[in-house]
C-alpha cells in the first residue's frame, strides 16, 4: 500500500508565480513551476507564463495550485481545495469514487499530461477535492 498525502490546492486566479514564489521565500523548500501549451505539453515556466501546476514542498509541508483556467474562474470559497495524491491507483481510485458519493465528480480520474491522472470533485458537505494518482 502506498502513501497518501493531503495538502491544500489553491486556485490563485492568474496570481500563483506571485503567490508560490512568496510562499517559497518565506518557507524554503522545494519549488516547481509549470506551464503547458495548447497542445497539452508541460514544462518549466518562464517569467509572465500561465501556471497550469505549481507546488511548494517545504519541510513535510506542500502547497498545491494554479492560476485556475480563464473560462472557469473560481467564485468566492471555491478557490481552494483539498489535494489528495498517491501512487496506488486501485486505492486512490476507491477513494475518489467514494468522496464523490452523495456529491458531485466535476472531472472523472483521466490521463494527464504529466503522465498520472487527476480528479476534481465536489464531496456531500461542499468541500472540493483534486485527487491525483502520481506516476510510481
Amino acid at each position: 500500500m502506498s502513501n497518501i498525502l493531503l495538502s491544500p490546492y489553491v486556485n490563485f486566479q492568474g496570481r500563483a508565480s506571485e503567490a508560490m514564489e512568496f510562499y517559497h521565500r518565506v518557507l524554503g523548500g522545494n519549488l516547481v513551476l509549470q506551464t503547458m501549451n495548447e497542445q497539452g505539453e508541460v514544462r518549466p515556466a518562464g517569467p509572465g507564463d500561465r501556471i497550469a501546476y505549481a507546488r511548494l514542498d517545504a519541510e513535510g509541508a506542500r502547497i498545491v495550485g494554479s492560476d485556475g483556467h480563464p473560462k472557469y474562474p473560481a467564485k468566492v470559497g471555491e478557490n481552494l481545495a483539498i489535494a489528495l495524491n498517491g501512487t496506488d491507483r486501485e486505492r486512490i481510485t476507491k477513494i475518489f469514487k467514494a468522496l464523490a458519493e452523495g456529491g458531485q465528480a466535476k472531472a472523472q480520474l483521466t490521463k494527464q499530461p504529466w503522465g498520472g491522472e487527476a480528479g476534481y470533485l465536489l464531496d456531500r458537505f461542499g468541500i472540493n477535492w483534486v485527487v491525483s494518482i502520481d506516476m510510481a
